[in-house]
């Protein structure tokens, strides 16, 4: 095939009859790009829906957000398929650092990539030798001022529609079928775009092989830094900003050259964001109700009609037109009745804050960022292996909302798709669903919340306050208190601020049993002795009423991790001890418990063979706490052991569990003492 630079709009067409080059609409080839990826099925909230695996690729990529994702694709598919959503708008609406921006980014991101295989790449057309006509002075040659497919210049070839028709028909030996999917896309070319053809017609006679002469067919530029294909229009200040800078203006340069004042090509479209993308790009409007009033009605003629306006003369666009809002913004324009039609012409998706915290792990790994930091001073800078699990926490629960029904931390629990004692997932889908009736869209589930820039803030204070770097360890612990002082001095209304504080103290509760399983790990100089003690009860439980049960009371069973089967000494001591502290006293309730404990094994291990019971809090508490309190004789507890270390015995303790602590569970000297410290401690108790 011919070098993309000299290609003849005859050789374009054959191309695209025989498939190796496209010619659709921007819905058409956005709607490709995700669904010939692969789609998986995940349950968020008790309910079932899709995963488009294209928006989890790459380092930096998007997490969670499935709901607005599948909003997002079924709007493209609607318009990609003819319906109500190619005459409008998608906006997405939320909290300031939900990742709304960072979604249409990496959309955009995505769509140039796709577009730089050499099959889907969008091609556009120019005129030369513009220059014999006579009325263009020294302009040699005249690109297509809106990136037209050569397609839409090969429709309107003949002065009809029809005659295009029949001409392409004819010479292409096009099916019905062919021809049909072709004109299905059909749009008349730009003013100037037709008014040079026409010149051309009549300084050829209208000779179509001569005519045809003038055109070059040339592929649209990919840069990101031109605006071609993806460009962002950010909201500007109210005095600058103004219609110009959407659709263009009148050019001086090109009226010093054109003679004729009736040419719409003194025009200059590229001066506007809008003609840069108008050949199957996206448009991306951040912050679109924060722009002046004229420029939002001049977007209303954009999103309805899909083309540029200017002194009554017209350029067709073809472009997905994304944008985003922020909450309060957005009401403000809500409330001025008047500017009700534009809002009509958006499909609106609310996003919400990530409410799993498993997810959110990865959320604040982008926050704390993955280059390795260095204290003031130059020193390397430690990361408390506990860290990211207490920022996590205290972020989700912040924007999780009280209910009635269940608990903040159940709700966190269900949430991430973990188990919360009796309460089944089912309730939290009841939850949401009366939550998101509310006409407040800030009172709905996941809306308000310490969002992704708050975090950041956090570990900024983190970063710059002087313990840290004395330590040179990031300690888990202090987040808390970052996160406090950010709370004071951002969140300005005092309910949501009451909230958020007491949120934080949940967290404090949560990371106080995180630090007790740590700790008891440490004591065991093993990284997962929490995980097995807690296996052993639930087989213990499981293995109990067994028929083969001897005198002895081993028990043979088949481990469903490892397939091979193994013997478990049934302790009923340590099942009752670890049952008392879960505070179930009569054999009622002891049994109803462990009739949970199997059904859930039952419904988890079908599923995921891994599955440990480490999700199940107060089992793990109980298992922990049994174990810390049994284990050492005459020191009373590992705490009193620790926190007196005037004797040998427990000085070697000590430093027995400061090297496991170094050496097998990723601490540093500083977090390793100050998380003991901690553990000596009796805050955050209950």
């Amino acid at each position: 095939m011919p070098s993309p630079k000299n290609i003849t709009l005859h050789q374009h067409i054959t191309a695209v009859k025989k498939g190796e080059r496209v010619f659709e609409n921007a819905f058409q080839s956005v709607s490709r790009m995700i669904l010939q990826g692969k789609i998986d099925k995940v349950l968020v909230n008790g309910k079932t829906t899709f995963d488009f695996t294209v928006f989890r690729e790459g380092k930096k990529h998007i997490i969670g957000m499935y709901d607005e994702i599948n909003s997002f694709v079924s709007f493209v598919k609607d318009a990609a398929e003819g319906g109500s959503s190619k005459e409008m708008a998608f906006v997405l609406v939320g909290e300031p650092g939900n990742g709304k921006t960072f979604l249409v980014e990496y959309i955009c991101w995505l769509y140039r990539k796709f577009l730089t295989h050499p099959q889907n790449r969008k091609y556009t057309f120019r005129y030369n030798g513009v220059d014999e006509i006579g009325s263009y002075g020294h302009i040699k040659y005249i690109d297509s001022q809106t990136y037209e497919d050569p397609m839409v210049l090969a429709m309107n070839l003949h002065e009809t529609v029809e005659e295009s028709q029949n001409y392409l028909a004819r010479r292409y030996r096009l099916t019905d079928h062919q021809l049909e999917s072709w004109f299905g896309n059909y749009r008349p070319l730009g003013a100037c775009s037709s008014y040079i053809w026409n010149d051309i017609r009549n300084h050829n006679d209208g000779n179509l092989d001569d005519m045809l002469k003038h055109i070059e067919i040339i592929p649209v530029p990919l840069t990101e830094s031109l605006g071609t294909v993806t460009g962002k229009y950010p909201a500007k200040d109210k005095i600058t900003s103004s219609a110009v800078d959407l659709l263009g203006e009148e050019s001086i340069q090109r009226l010093l050259h054109i003679t004729d004042t009736n040419n719409p090509y003194r025009f200059d479209l590229r001066r506007g964001a809008l003609a840069r993308v108008a050949g199957g790009g996206i448009h991306f409007s951040d912050e679109i109700y924060k722009n002046k009033k004229d420029l939002v009605q001049v977007y209303l003629g954009i999103i309805q009609n899909r083309s540029i306006e200017i002194d009554g003369y017209k350029w067709p666009i073809d472009t997905l037109i994304i944008a985003t809002s922020n909450n309060s913004e957005f009401n403000r324009f809500l409330a001025e009745k008047e500017e009700a039609p534009i809002v009509d012409r958006c499909r609106i998706c609310y996003v919400a804050h990530n409410t799993n915290y498993k997810l959110q792990h990865d959320l604040t790994a982008y926050a704390i960022g993955n280059e390795a930091k260095s204290t003031l001073t130059g020193d390397a800078m430690h990361q408390d292996p506990n860290l990211n699990y207490a920022a996590s926490i205290a972020v989700v629960l912040s924007r999780l909302p009280r209910s009635e029904k269940l608990t903040t931390i159940e709700t966190m629990k269900l949430a991430s798709g973990e188990v919360a004692g009796e309460k089944s997932i089912k309730t939290l889908s009841e939850v949401i669903d009366t939550l998101n009736q509310d006409p407040d869209i800030t009172k709905r589930f996941g809306q308000k919340g310490l969002g992704q820039r708050n975090l950041g803030r956090s570990i900024q204070l983190l970063l710059e306050s002087s313990e840290t770097n004395e330590g040179s360890c990031m300690f888990a612990y202090d987040i808390f208190r970052c996160l406090e002082r950010v709370v004071l001095d951002y969140v300005s209304e005092s309910h949501d601020r009451a909230k958020f504080l007491d949120d934080l103290k949940i967290a404090k509760g949560l990371y106080r049993e995180r630090i007790m399983t740590e700790m008891f790990n440490a004591y065991m100089d093993e990284p997962l002795a929490i995980r097995k003690d807690v296996m052993h009860y639930v087989n213990m439980i499981i293995g109990i009423d067994a028929e083969n049960l001897g005198p002895d009371k081993m028990w043979k069973y088949k481990n469903p991790q490892t397939g091979e089967l193994q013997a478990l000494k049934i302790d009923e001591r340590y099942i009752d001890s670890v049952e008392d502290r879960l505070g179930l006293k009569t054999k009622e309730q002891k049994e109803t418990f462990r009739t949970s404990i199997r059904k859930i094994y039952g419904q988890k291990i079908s599923v995921d063979p891994n599955y440990d019971f480490m999700d199940n809090l107060e089992l793990v508490k109980a298992v922990t706490d049994v174990r810390l309190k049994s284990d050492i004789a005459g020191a009373g507890s590992l705490i009193g052991a620790l926190a007196n270390r005037t004797n040998e015995e427990n000085q070697k303790l000590y430093d027995r569990m400061v090297d496991t602590m170094l050496n097998k569970l990723n601490y540093c000297q500083t977090c390793a003492q100050k998380t003991i410290e901690y553990f000596c401690t009796q805050e955050d108790e209950n």
